[in-house]
């Protein structure tokens, strides 16, 4: 396995992580199991970002293209109105 192979792989795990905390997170009934999440979940998207960071420098990864302004806009009103 090369460098970038292994930091996309690791960005990868990193991500799956975050979508299970968030789905673990909401369905805890234990207040110190919730915070415990909370703050597991808060080291691994500071993690998250630094290598998502790092791979973009590396340009092992290309984050899609931004949105359309206009389509933006449109999604926050109608989001707001629900």
């Amino acid at each position: 396995m090369n460098e970038k192979d292994i930091v996309n792989d690791y960005l990868a795990g990193l991500n799956a992580s975050l979508t299970g905390y968030a789905n673990i997170i909401s369905q805890t009934n234990n207040q110190q199991l919730y915070e415990t999440l909370i703050q597991i979940r808060n080291q691994d998207e500071t993690r998250q970002r630094s290598v998502y960071e790092y791979a973009k420098q590396k340009n092992y990864y290309q984050p899609a293209a931004p949105a359309n302004s206009t389509i933006v806009q449109q999604l926050k009103n109608q989001l707001q109105q629900g």
